[in-house]
């Protein structure tokens, strides 16, 4: 038993997806694991699919990594730029917009000293840092593995 808690607490975890925020890469009721020493040796990264405490509900999500401590995040006309180039984000289908929830059109974040920017993959269908503003990094988890 106490192998089992340590195992799970520290180290790996089983996680299902539940939702559509993170289609195509990740689909309902799929099952990965959490890695969860690996940010004790380096931090979350761009691009990184993570699990986090969410700040709207303090259930758990998955996310992606889309800007890390001291970065600005521009979403304009669709299109996300961190610190002013526009983000290439090959695990999107083709053409996939990324628009606010609010009524701007256009908005600017800034990610403060331990905050991350995060997104899901369904930008229509997804709520995350447009909505909730960067995350700290104490909500994080860890990644994805799969």
């Amino acid at each position: 038993m106490a192998s089992y808690f340590l195992i799970s607490h520290f180290f790996l975890q089983s996680v299902k997806v539940v939702g559509r925020s993170m289609v195509p890469t990740l689909c309902d009721s799929e099952h990965y694991l959490l890695n969860r020493w690996i940010y004790y040796i380096r931090p979350p990264r761009q691009s990184d699919i993570i699990v986090l405490r969410d700040p709207s509900d303090n259930g758990f999500s998955v996310k992606r990594v889309i800007a890390a401590p001291g970065d600005s995040i521009y979403l304009k006309d669709g299109n996300v730029y961190v610190n002013g180039r526009k983000l290439k984000e090959t695990y999107l289908n083709p053409g996939t917009p990324t628009f606010t929830h609010s009524r701007y059109r256009d908005q600017l974040i800034l990610c403060g000293k331990g905050q991350f920017f995060v997104l899901g993959d369904n930008r229509t269908n997804s709520i995350d840092s447009r909505t909730y503003g960067p995350v700290p990094r104490e909500n994080i988890l860890g990644p994805i593995m799969w």
